[in-house]
């Protein structure tokens, strides 16, 4: 008897298990899955079996098209929603048309469909789930309806070919990674309405040259443009309080950004590695440079701090070679440690008489300096401060000055 039970469950852990409620032939000839939902008066997409007999595959392949009602035994139902993982991995799916009775597009509904060139989506749907179209290589363009409020997270990440993209104005935030890694696009217009650009929206567009920011969007998550390469201007709206970590860090191509009085915070790395930025303006409603804010902008050539920056961060201006001139205003408590390290064009510079703390390696190879006055609001010079200002020939150290670290001078031949 337990040996008769071993095998009948074994057969039923191997046996392919149905995934759908039924099975309907269109016109066309192509039978479409379903699952009844909302008390069975209304029906969804579903994938044809258990996955794990399908290689993940919901078992569709070549052109499909949603229709909007389908009548089974007698009944007609309308189709509402296509459901997560309807379409997963179906490699041979290449053109999907949705029926304006659709309202959901689930999540994973078509994740990693490779083949997928054209999707038509149905008027009526509100709803384009997380991961939705994650990984459709072949997706060239898309045309969002103006019924869609809602993009989840990933839904177009990784859509290779997608060259161009229409965002409505019912859509008010562009989620979490929605387009990242959309390596082709090359124009996006956000709509007025718009009110936040979420984490690493855009990350890794390198085809973007433009983008278009209205006065709405309040918010522009972390990494949201990161490595957007061919990014060459961008300007931010009034209506943006901060600039967060790393939103334009490695855009290359950059070499232009407008920083409106808006803003109050310049985050970690925010602009680092865009080496085609030649100038910026720090407007004087900025209270905080951060770390690495503008590390490694090689071709910043001028800067202009307003006077309400407290502390500039560690690293923010390091390995900006092109560098020669900044003003440290009087608002300034804190250089923190390398933060002009490397900026060996730098050849005048003017310490504000607010700042106590002149960090570790902060001037740490500004061969270009030639001289330099300590205001005697300084207490501390840190260790290698000045180290290797090769063409620095005089200094004035304030009585104020209680601690000068090891190495602070070390190399001014």
């Amino acid at each position: 008897m337990k040996r008769l039970l071993s095998i009948l469950m074994f057969l039923m852990a191997v046996m392919p298990v149905s995934a759908y409620d039924i099975a309907v032939e269109n016109a066309d000839g192509v039978t479409i899955y379903y699952n009844y939902i909302n008390d069975s008066t209304e029906l969804e997409v579903t994938y044809r079996t258990n996955r794990i007999y399908d290689g993940y595959d919901g078992g569709y392949y070549g052109y499909i098209k949603i229709p909007e009602t389908v009548t089974y035994m007698n009944r007609t139902r309308r189709v509402t929603s296509i459901g997560s993982d309807a379409f997963l991995n179906c490699n041979n799916l290449t053109s999907v048309v949705i029926g304006n009775s659709v309202t959901t597009i689930g999540n994973y509904a078509f994740d990693c469909c490779r083949s997928l060139t054209s999707v038509t989506i149905g008027d009526s749907v509100n709803t384009i789930g997380c991961n939705a179209f994650d990984g459709c290589s072949s997706l060239t363009s898309v045309s969002i309806p103006s019924s869609v409020n809602t993009i989840g997270n990933y839904a177009f990440r990784k859509c290779y070919g997608l060259t161009s993209v229409t965002i409505p104005s019912s859509v008010t935030i562009i989620g979490y990674a929605v387009f990242c890694n959309c390596s082709s696009l090359t124009s996006v217009t956000i709509p007025n309405g718009t009110t936040s650009i979420e984490g690493y929206a855009f990350f890794d567009c390198t085809g973007l040259t433009s983008v278009t920011i209205p006065n709405s969007v309040t918010t522009i998550g972390s990494s949201a443009f990161q490595f957007c390469t061919g990014l060459t201007s961008v300007t931010i709206p009034n209506s943006v309080t901060n600039i967060d970590d790393d939103v334009f860090s490695g855009c290359t191509g950059l070499i232009s950004v407008t920083i409106p009085n808006s803003v109050t915070s310049i985050g970690s790395s925010s602009f680092q590695g865009c080496s085609g930025l030649t100038s910026v303006t720090i407007p004087n409603s900025v209270t905080s440079i951060g770390d690495r804010a503008f590390y490694g902008c090689r071709s910043l050539n001028s800067v202009t701090i307003g006077n309400s920056v407290t502390t500039i961060g560690s690293s923010s201006f390091q390995g900006c070679s092109d560098l020669t001139s900044v003003t440290i205003p009087n608002s300034v408590t804190s250089i923190d440690d390398r933060a002009f390290y490397g900026c060996r064009s730098l050849n005048s510079v003017t310490i504000g008489n607010s700042v106590t703390t002149i960090g570790s390696s902060s001037f740490l190879g500004c061969s270009g300096l030639t001289s330099v006055t300590i205001p005697n609001s300084v207490t501390s010079i840190g260790s290698s401060a000045f180290a290797r200002c090769t063409g620095l020939t005089s200094v004035t150290i304030p009585n104020s000055v209680t601690s000068i670290g090891s190495s602070a001078f070390n190399g001014c031949i």
